[in-house]
């Protein structure tokens, strides 16, 4: 059984730009998956303007009983955040290996274009290796 349940970009204004799903046991259509992205790209912008600590950038681990939510918002904006099972350890350090993946397979692709859906398969090629790498990693320890 994989750690990671699901995988969301977001760019900055909002729009889910990359879902993958890798097995989880309820799996969501696209119109799913736009909500959830749409409604943690709100609670993540709430939490910001509403957290009682200075310099706030938003939520960072949404823990619930049966799984976590982990996210990292790069400095441009660009949300990652990586849906697992409850208490899985690392997930920081794997979207921080993500967003590097992000950059030089999407970004330094001259096709593509900024804020628009990532189609490159260089990137998924990348991501599943270093999701399946992750999940072994997991499940030896």
């Amino acid at each position: 059984m994989a750690a990671i349940y699901s995988l969301y970009i977001i760019n900055k204004s909002g729009g889910l730009i990359f879902y993958k799903d890798y097995g989880s046991a309820g799996r969501m259509d696209t119109n799913d998956s736009l909500r959830v992205a749409s409604l943690w790209h709100s609670m993540h912008a709430i939490s910001q303007q509403l957290s009682p600590v200075a310099g706030c950038s938003g939520i960072e681990l949404l823990e619930a009983d049966t799984f976590d939510l982990h996210c990292f918002q790069s400095l441009t904006g660009t949300k990652f955040f990586v849906v697992c099972e409850p208490g899985a350890q690392q997930m920081e350090a794997l979207l921080k290996v993500i967003y590097e993946l992000y950059t030089d397979y999407v970004l330094k692709n001259p096709f593509y274009e900024i804020e628009m859906p990532i189609r490159c398969e260089l990137f998924d090629f990348n991501l599943s290796q270093t999701v399946q790498k992750d999940c072994v990693a997991l499940l030896g320890r």
